[in-house]
C-alpha cells in the first residue's frame, strides 16, 4: 500500500537513508527538516550539536539526491518550551531528565506528527534504529545503536503512524548504503550528548539559566565536606567535579548519592551506597494492554545501559509501578526512564520517581 509519508530529515546519514528507503518502497515521500533553534550556528562543533545551518543544507542536498520535495519547518518555540525548559526545570527540581525521550514524545511524535496528519500525511518516517511491526516495537538489530529505549514514550496511536526503516540494519551498513546512493552525508559524524548544548558543558548551561545557589556537600552522617554553586549541577552517581576539600578517610572516591533541592544539599558517599534493588515509577505508558498483577520482564534504566531481570507490579490502590531488580543497579536517579522489555519487545515505559538503595 502506498502511503503519503513525511520523512523527518535531521541532516544526518540515518534520516537520509530512512527517507531514501521509504521512497524506494514506493511511498509518496516529502522531506522536512525541523528547525529547532531560533539562532542556529553556521557550523556544528565537531560531532556535537544539531539543527545548524549546515544540517539543514545537508538535509536539502540529500532530498535532492533522493528526488523528493523538501521543506524546513520552524519548531524552535515548541522545542524550547517542551524540551529545553523542561530540561532546566527538571534539574532545578533535583531530577535527571533525558531530553531525547522528551524530544521524541513532544516534538517528533506529537508536534511533527500532529501537523503531518493535519496536512494529510499517513505516517512519519525517522532514522531511529528500532523495528516496528503490527504495533509491536522491538529493538534494532544493531545492539550498539538500538533506540527503542528513547521511543518507548510513544503511544500505540503514535506508533501506528510511524515508520522506522533502519531497524534491520547496522550502522556500518547504513553508511555503506548512503555511499552507494550518492548521499554526501555518508561519512558525516553523528551528533552526541545533548543537542542543544553544543559545547557539552551541561553545568555551565544550567548555571546561565538558574544562577548561582551555593549550598553544602555533605556525607551520609550530615558532616559538611564542601560547598557547591548549585545543586542542579549534579546528578546521582556522579564522581567527577565534586571539588571536595579533603578525601574520604579510606581514600576511596566519593559519588553523588542524593540531591535535595528543598535544602539545596548534595549528599555524597562510597560507590556501593549507590546500589538500588527497588524502583518506584510514575506515569507509565503501555504499548499494549496494561498488565495486571506482578509479572517478570527486563528493564533498561538508561539509553544504551545495562538490562536487568526484574519483577514489576502496581502498588495497591495506585498507578505507581514498582520494579524489583534481580541484582543491584547503580546511579539510578529520579527523572530517568525505566523501559520494560520482554526479550527484544518493548512493553512500556515509566518515569523513575524513587530508588530504594540497598544500604538504606
Amino acid at each position: 500500500m502506498t502511503l503519503r509519508v513525511l520523512a523527518a530529515m535531521s541532516g544526518g546519514v540515518d534520516s537520509a537513508v530512512a527517507a531514501a528507503r521509504a521512497a524506494e518502497a514506493g511511498h509518496d515521500v516529502t522531506g522536512v527538516h525541523m528547525a529547532l533553534s531560533s539562532n542556529p550556528q553556521s557550523y556544528r562543533t565537531g560531532a556535537r550539536g544539531c539543527c545548524t545551518l549546515e544540517d539543514s543544507r545537508d538535509a536539502r542536498r540529500a532530498a535532492d539526491v533522493i528526488g523528493i520535495p523538501f521543506y524546513v519547518w520552524d519548531l524552535a518555540e515548541r522545542f524550547h518550551r517542551d524540551v529545553v525548559e523542561d530540561f532546566v526545570s527538571e534539574y532545578a527540581a533535583g531530577r535527571t531528565p533525558n531530553p531525547c525521550l522528551r524530544c521524541n514524545e513532544k516534538i517528533k511524535f506529537e508536534a511533527l506528527l500532529d501537523r503531518a496528519v493535519a496536512l494529510g500525511f499517513d505516517a512519519v518516517c525517522t532514522g531511529h534504529y528500532a523495528r516496528l511491526a503490527d504495533g509491536v516495537l522491538r529493538r534494532g538489530v544493531d545492539e550498539g545503536k538500538d533506540q527503542s529505549y528513547v521511543l518507548a514514550v510513544c503511544t500505540p496511536e503514535q506508533l501506528s503512524r510511524a515508520l522506522f526503516p533502519l531497524g534491520d540494519t547496522t550502522k556500518a551498513g547504513i553508511r555503506a548504503e548512503a555511499a552507494r546512493r550518492g548521499l554526501t552525508v555518508a561519512d558525516k559524524p553523528d551528533s552526541h550528548d545533548i543537542c542543544f548544548i553544543a559545547d557539552g558543558d551541561t553545568r555551565g548551561f544550567l548555571a546561565e539559566r538558574l544562577g548561582a545557589e551555593p549550598g553544602p556537600i555533605v556525607d551520609a552522617s550530615g558532616e559538611v565536606l564542601g560547598e557547591h554553586e548549585g545543586a542542579y549541577g549534579f546528578t546521582v552517581g556522579q564522581r567527577k567535579g565534586l571539588r571536595l576539600g579533603r578525601p574520604a578517610a579510606d581514600g576511596r572516591p566519593r559519588y553523588v548519592l542524593d540531591i535535595s533541592p528543598v535544602t539545596n544539599t548534595v549528599t555524597v558517599g562510597p560507590r556501593e551506597a549507590l546500589d538500588v534493588r527497588e524502583i518506584v515509577t510514575e506515569r507509565p505508558v503501555w504499548l499494549g494492554a496494561a498488565p495486571g498483577g506482578r509479572f517478570g520482564c527486563q528493564v533498561q534504566l538508561r539509553a544504551h545501559g545495562e538490562v536487568y531481570d526484574c519483577v514489576a507490579g502496581f502498588r495497591d490502590g495506585g498507578d505507581g509501578l514498582v520494579i524489583s531488580l534481580a541484582r543491584p543497579a547503580r546511579g539510578i536517579a529520579p527523572g530517568q526512564a525505566a523501559v520494560l522489555y520482554a526479550g527484544d519487545r518493548v512493553l512500556g515505559s515509566a518515569t523513575i520517581a524513587e530508588a530504594a538503595r540497598v544500604s538504606a
